[in-house]
């Protein structure tokens, strides 16, 4: 039973400690953020995108405002007025801004300049991991995430449609110029310059979005030829081809015609010269068009043709309503997601350690991995060099090369292709259909995929293999778990800015968090280790 009650005085002098170090508790995480960020990580590239030295307010220093980032991303806060609002509510980032307040826009522009600033940031703390005796590279594994645009899917348009914005844009500035024109004279003296014009407006927006398709249109096209132009290559070498491409037959069934309408002209000509030579005419003879080779010619081209039509049509059926980009963010793509459907977004391309860190990572706008792994390998040996560099005396981890780099990869179904692997770099296990499919396989009980080349067949042996089919397991828990990590736990479902370069960076500066907060979590990062670094 309580004596009684304790005051509840809101007009005393000192309501919270004169040292805000006192607010918290000293083993408050976010005491190790704040030192991380400040003594820890080299932020100068931050510092470099700030200017200072003018006339005005002193501004915000870029440390202060990278840990209150840090710590909102920590926590699920990716708005920018949120982040204002705890500044002023909230203990933990009353610490970190040491009595500053900054507003909503500065963090949001702030935010929005990261550019390759972040790529620093991220290596920073991949090399501070590597020296906590972080960063395990026996087994690594590759997977891609869906992640939401900034943009709905609302605002995607096909190519007629772009064109048509495009047109009455231009007649609406054209309408525009006129009435000042008229109103103001040629000029008035208050003209802003060309280049002082945003090239993100709306207008610069359907220009790009409707370019990308144009580009996309002329890049399926080249691949269309170059696909034709190797079969007649193969044909006339004397190779076995099998059945042409539908659009191959056209262009060969044209070449065809042309050749029997030339043979078919040489011999009109060839009769005229015996005609004028006085060689009487016998019966009435065939032309040109109505002669028997070039009429079965000009079928052949008709038939192709009707093929070729056909094959789009199905094409065009089976891949939907055809290519469209979004005006809010064209650099974004519709992409799949597992369970049916489809979001506005990017493909997030992550190679993550057995201990759970991100080494590389890219933020893609395919809409599948294939044509990913190459590259995200290429970055994770990189990364592994680096971890090795940095890593703290003595023997390697359990199960990490004792040579160092990365020990064997491990990727799903969408990666898996005789040239992934065939390429250089780490042994690798790559899925070549389904989980189910691959356990019923190596229990006996079923084939499996039936399909691929030498090497796809040959990884589908291993995968039947005890060994093979007990590394593969590890896949879903090593890559799947950060993901599930940012997105659930951080709660990074959507990005915050528009645009691949802005939007790739927000994703670096999330994976970043993500590995930071691992090493907070595992108690790698602790204030003993730091004094140990910094010693």
């Amino acid at each position: 039973m309580a004596k009684g009650y304790r005051p509840v005085d809101r007009d005393q002098a000192f309501l919270l400690p004169p040292d805000m170090r006192e607010w918290l508790p000293a083993g408050h995480p976010v005491h190790l953020v704040i030192a991380v960020v400040e003594d820890h990580l080299d932020t100068s590239a931050f510092h470099a995108r700030r200017r200072t030295g003018g006339a005005g307010a002193a501004g915000y220093d870029p440390d202060m405002l990278l840990a209150v980032l840090v710590w909102a991303y920590a926590h699920g806060e990716t708005s920018s007025r949120r982040m204002e609002e705890l500044c002023r509510t909230d203990v933990a980032f009353r610490v970190i801004c040491a009595g500053n307040l900054p507003d909503h826009c500065t963090i949001a522009r702030f935010r929005k300049d990261f550019g390759e600033a972040v790529a620093g940031f991220f290596t920073g703390v991949l090399v501070l991991c590597a020296r906590l005796g972080m960063g395990r590279l026996g087994v690594v594994a590759l997977d891609g995430t869906k992640v939401a645009a900034s943009a709905s899917k609302a605002a995607n348009r096909g190519e007629e449609r772009l064109r048509e914005l495009a047109e009455r844009a231009v007649a609406a500035h054209a309408a525009a110029d006129a009435a000042d024109d008229e109103l103001f004279g040629d000029a008035r003296g208050d003209e802003v310059p060309e280049e002082a014009w945003s090239p993100r407006g709306r207008a610069g927006r359907i220009r790009e979005a409707l370019a990308q398709l144009e580009a996309e249109r002329a890049a399926e096209q080249a691949e269309r030829d170059a696909e034709a132009a190797q079969f007649r290559a193969r044909q006339q070498a004397g190779q076995r081809t099998g059945c042409s491409p539908a659009h191959a037959a056209v262009a060969l069934a044209e070449e065809n015609l042309a050749r029997v309408r030339a043979a078919r002209e040489a011999e009109l000509a060839a009769l005229e010269e015996r005609y004028a030579a006085g060689q009487p005419r016998r019966g009435r003879g065939a032309g040109m068009e109505d002669h028997c080779r070039v009429r079965r010619a000009a079928a052949k081209v008709d038939k192709a043709r009707e093929r070729a039509a056909e094959a789009e049509r199905r094409a065009a059926a089976k891949a939907g309503p055809g290519p469209v980009r979004n005006l809010t963010d064209p650099d974004s793509r519709l992409m799949p997601v597992r369970g049916g459907g489809f979001i506005q977004g990017y493909n997030a391309q992550n190679v993550t350690s057995a201990d759970g860190l991100v080494i590389a990572t890219e933020l893609t706008s395919d809409t599948t991995d294939m044509a990913w792994f190459a590259p995200m390998m290429e970055q994770a040996a990189a990364a592994a060099v680096l971890i090795g560099a940095n890593r703290p005396p003595g023997p390697a981890p359990d199960g990490d090369p004792d040579g160092g780099g990365i020990g064997q990869v491990l990727a799903d179904a969408g990666y898996c292709s005789e040239a992934n692997l065939t390429c250089a770099g780490p042994d690798r296990l790559i899925a070549v259909g389904k989980g189910r499919d691959l356990e019923k396989a190596a229990r006996g009980s079923g084939t499996g995929p039936d399909w691929g080349g030498p090497a796809v067949r040959a990884m589908r042996e291993r995968l039947r293999t005890g060994g093979g089919i007990a590394a593969c397991r590890q896949r879903g828990h090593i890559a799947e778990t950060p993901h599930g990590h940012i997105k659930h736990n951080m709660r990074f479902r959507q990005l915050s800015v528009r645009g691949k370069a802005k939007a790739a960076a927000e994703w670096t500066f999330a994976c970043t968090v993500h590995n930071l907060l691992k090493a907070l979590t595992t108690g790698h990062l602790t204030p003993q280790a730091l004094a140990a670094l910094a010693g």
